[in-house]
C-alpha cells in the first residue's frame, strides 16, 4: 500500500516522503513523527473500543423490567462484533483514500452516532429490535481498529512493527476494561437505573479525540490504495491461515470481553454489581500485555510465541471447564482471566507475524532491500484489514456459541469444550505451517532463489516471523 513516488497531495499535514527503513531518516526525523502519530492513534482507537464494547456494559443495567432474557442479551452483545468485523475491510482502505489523520478524525467523530442513540433508547419499554439496531451502530468502533493498525503499520520500520502495533492495539484494547470500570462506578454509586451516565462520560471524550487527531496527526502521501495488493492478499493462503489464528487470539479476547459479565450472571448467579466488579480485570490484563506479545515476537519470532500461547490457552480452558463443572467461581476466575492474558500475548504475536510473512515471501522471490520492504508493506497492509475483519468475527462466534450453550444446557461448559478443540486446531496449524522444518531466515538459502528447490516461493522459512 505504499509507492516510491506519488503526486503531491494538497492540504495541511501531508508528508510527501516517508522511508522508515532508512536508519538515518528514522533517527533524525521519522521516529519522532511516528511516535506522535502513534500516541493520538491510540487515544482514538481506545475510545473506539470503548464504544464498540458499550453493550457489554449496557446489558448489566438491563434488569427484568427490560424484558430481555439471557439468550437475547448474548445476541445483543454479538451484534456489534458482526458489524465491526464487516466494517474493518472498508476502514482499512479508507486510510489510503483519505489519509491516516483525516480518517482518524472522521472515524472518531462517527462514534458520536452510536453514543447519542444509545443514550436516547436506554430505558425500559424500548423494543428489542430497537436495541439490536442501536447495538449494531456501535460496530463503527470496531472498524476503527483496522484503520488505526493500517495507518501505524505504514509509519514504522519492520524491526519496530511488533512493539508499535502491540502498543497501538493494546492501548486501544484497554478501552474495553475502561468502559467496564466506568459501568461499575455508575452501578456502584448511582445504581443500575442510570445507564446514561456512562454515555455522559464518553460524549465529550469523543469530541476531544477527534480534535486532538486534527491538531497533531499526519497523513502519509506515499500510502496508496492498491486494488492489486488487496486481490493478491485475498488470494494468498497465508492471509486466511493468519485469519484463523487471529480468530483464536483476538476473537477470543473480544468475544470473552463482551460475554464475561453475562457468563458470571448466568453461570454463577452474580448480581449486576458483582459481575461488573470482576468483568474489567481480564480485558485490562489482556490489553496491557499485548505489547509484550509483540516485543516477544520481535525477539523470538511470532510463530513460536503464537504456538506456545495457543497451547497455554488450551490448558487454561481445561481449568475453566473443570471450574464450571465444579461450580467453583475462584478457580473459574483464575482460568478465565488467564485466557484473557494469553489472548493478549497472542494478539501481539500474531499481528507481528503478518508483515514478517510477506517480507519472507518477498525475499523468497529474490527481492532485496527497499524492493523487498515495499512488497512486504504493500501486501501486509492489505492483508491486515482482511485478517482483522475475520478475527473480529470470531468474537461473534464466541457469543453465539455461549448463547446456544446456555439456551440448551443452561451452562457455559459445552461452549468452553468447543473452544478447547479450536485452540488445539490453531496450535496444530501454527506448527504445521510456520514452524515444522522452518529455518531462520538469516541461515536460510531462501534469500537466494534456488532453482533446484521447488519450495522457495511457495514455502519460505517462517521461524522468525
Amino acid at each position: 500500500m505504499t509507492a516510491p513516488t506519488t503526486a503531491a497531495r494538497k492540504g495541511g499535514r501531508w508528508i510527501e516522503q516517508w522511508d522508515p527503513e532508512d536508519e538515518t531518516f528514522w533517527r533524525e526525523k521519522g521516529e519522532r513523527i511516528a511516535t506522535r502519530n502513534l500516541v493520538f492513534s491510540i487515544l482514538s482507537e481506545h475510545i473506539g473500543f470503548s464504544i464498540w464494547s458499550l453493550w457489554s456494559v449496557m446489558v448489566l443495567f438491563m434488569g427484568p423490567e427490560y424484558g430481555v432474557d439471557a439468550a437475547g442479551k448474548f445476541f445483543l452483545v454479538a451484534m456489534p462484533t458482526l458489524v465491526g468485523g464487516i466494517l474493518r475491510v472498508p476502514y482499512t482502505f479508507a486510510v489510503a483514500r483519505f489519509g491516516g489523520r483525516n480518517w482518524t478524525i472522521i472515524s472518531a467523530a462517527t462514534l458520536l452516532v452510536p453514543a447519542i442513540t444509545a443514550a436516547a433508547v436506554m430505558e425500559p419499554g424500548t423494543s428489542y429490535t430497537t436495541f439490536m439496531v442501536v447495538a449494531a451502530l456501535t460496530g463503527v468502533g470496531g472498524g476503527n481498529f483496522a484503520s488505526s493498525m493500517t495507518n501505524i503499520n505504514s509509519f514504522y520500520p519492520l524491526r519496530k512493527k511488533g512493539w508499535a502495533l502491540g502498543l497501538n492495539a493494546g492501548g486501544g484494547n484497554i478501552g474495553v476494561p475502561v468502559i467496564q470500570l466506568i459501568g461499575l462506578l455508575v452501578i456502584g454509586t448511582a445504581g443500575a437505573a442510570h445507564p446514561r451516565l456512562v454515555l455522559a462520560v464518553y460524549l465529550p471524550l469523543i469530541v476531544v479525540a477527534a480534535a486532538l487527531s486534527a491538531l497533531f496527526m499526519d497523513n502519509l502521501a506515499p500510502v496508496r490504495n492498491d486494488s492489486g495488493a488487496a486481490k493478491e492478499a485475498a488470494r494468498d493462503a497465508h492471509t486466511w491461515i493468519m485469519s484463523l489464528l487471529y480468530i483464536g487470539t483476538f476473537g477470543s479476547f473480544i468475544g470473552y470481553s463482551f460475554a464475561f459479565g453475562l457468563v458470571l450472571q448466568n453461570q454463577f448467579d452474580r448480581t449486576p454489581l458483582q459481575a461488573a466488579s470482576l468483568t474489567f480485570i481480564g480485558p485490562l490484563l489482556g490489553s496491557l500485555i499485548r505489547p509484550v506479545g509483540g516485543r516477544l515476537a520481535d525477539a523470538h519470532g511470532g510463530a513460536k510465541i503464537t504456538l506456545w500461547t495457543f497451547a497455554a490457552m488450551a490448558a487454561a480452558t481445561l481449568v475453566v471447564v473443570y471450574a464450571s463443572a465444579q461450580k467453583s467461581l475462584p478457580v473459574f476466575l483464575v482460568g478465565f482471566i488467564a485466557l484473557f492474558v494469553l489472548s493478549g500475548l497472542g494478539n501481539g504475536a500474531t499481528f507481528k507475524m503478518i508483515p514478517g510473512i510477506f517480507q519472507a515471501k518477498a525475499i523468497a522471490r529474490g527481492l532485496k532491500g527497499e524492493e523487498a520492504a515495499s512488497y512486504g508493506r504493500r501486501l501486509s497492509g492489505a492483508a491486515m484489514g482482511l485478517i482483522g475483519a475475520v478475527g473480529a468475527l470470531g468474537g461473534l462466534g464466541i457469543n453465539l456459541v455461549f448463547r446456544e450453550s446456555f439456551a440448551s444446557a443452561h451452562s457455559g461448559t459445552p461452549a468452553f469444550v468447543s473452544f478447547l478443540a479450536f485452540y488445539a486446531v490453531c496450535s496444530a496449524v501454527t506448527w504445521a505451517v510456520y514452524l515444522r522444518g522452518a529455518r531462520p531466515a538469516s541461515a536460510s538459502p531462501a534469500a537466494e532463489p534456488d532453482t533446484h528447490d521447488p519450495r522457495p516461493e511457495r514455502q519460505p522459512a517462517y521461524a522468525d516471523v
